[in-house]
Parts: C-alpha cells; sequence; structure tokens
C-alpha cells in the first residue's frame, strides 16, 4: 500500500470537498460510517470518494448478473447425416429438425463423407438443398453449405 500525501476527496452525494491529506480523508469517512475508496489513481492528486464499498460491490454484482440474464443466448443444434442416409432415417431427422426450429434454436445440418464416399461429395449438397427446400416455411438458410474437411455444413435458423 503506497501512501500518497494529498488527494482530492468527494462525498457519498457527489459533492467535492476539495484537496486534503490522506488523513484528514480517513478521519472524515470515518467520521461518517464510510469507506475512503481510491477512484482515479492516475489524476494529481489521486481522487478518492467516500462511499460503503460492500454495497457498492453488491450493487455491481446485481447490475452484472441482471445485464448477463438479459442477453440472449443461442443454442446450436446439430443433426448428422451420411450421403446415402435411407428414407426413413431422412424423414425422422426432418422431424427432429422441425422441433428444434419451432423451440427457436438454430440447427447446424452436418454431413459426413467417409473414404470413398468423398467421391460423391455433389450428393451431400443434393441432400442438404432438397432439406433446406423442404422446410423453407419453417426456417431460413443462415450459413450456405460448404466444406469443411470431410465435412458439409449448413446452419438453419428458424424464422
Amino acid at each position: 500500500m503506497i501512501r500518497v500525501s494529498k488527494v482530492r476527496l468527494i462525498s457519498g452525494d457527489g459533492e467535492q470537498l476539495g484537496i486534503m491529506t490522506t488523513q484528514e480523508a480517513l478521519d472524515v469517512a470515518s467520521d461518517e460510517g464510510l469507506d475512503l475508496v481510491e477512484v482515479a489513481s492516475n489524476a494529481d492528486p489521486p481522487v478518492c470518494r467516500i462511499m460503503d464499498y460492500g454495497k457498492y460491490k453488491y450493487q455491481a454484482s446485481k447490475k452484472d448478473h441482471d445485464s448477463r440474464k438479459k442477453g440472449k443466448v443461442f443454442q446450436v443444434k446439430e443433426i448428422k447425416f451420411r450421403p446415402h442416409t435411407d428414407e426413413h432415417d431422412l424423414d425422422f431427422k426432418m422431424k427432429n429438425l422441425r422441433k428444434f426450429l419451432g423451440k427457436k434454436f438454430r440447427v447446424k445440418l452436418t454431413v459426413t463423407f467417409r473414404g470413398r464416399e468423398n467421391a460423391y461429395k455433389n450428393k451431400g449438397m443434393e441432400l442438404l438443398q432438397r432439406i433446406a427446400h423442404e422446410i423453407e416455411d419453417e426456417g431460413i438458410i443462415d450459413q450456405h453449405p460448404k466444406y469443411e474437411g470431410r465435412n458439409l455444413t449448413m446452419v438453419i435458423a428458424p424464422k
């Protein structure tokens, strides 16, 4: 703790009390039953404020908590396909896709290619275009299909 000989003091209600020694400032704060808190250390002389530091910390944490609560968290669900996914499996995954979009989730569709399937990347593109066409009334394409290594991905957001 570095001691400073003089500080500029601000009262609890924001009134400037002027420049005084550190000890005088501590005495004024203790007379009011509050804490002396350094606000601006770079100023010359440093600025200190008289406040209830515990209450200040509590209000700051509540404000932070409220701002987080108001922030919207987007959750992304993922549905995986293969290029040769059967019709029944595709219908089942489409049902899940519609359910996720109904709950306002973004959905990432991934077509994974293995081994010789890499020669049929156009089948994966056709599959994603077919899915996008089938759900165009419930969702919009947020990210168009693109290749990422062995995977072809597309993101759909609810309308």
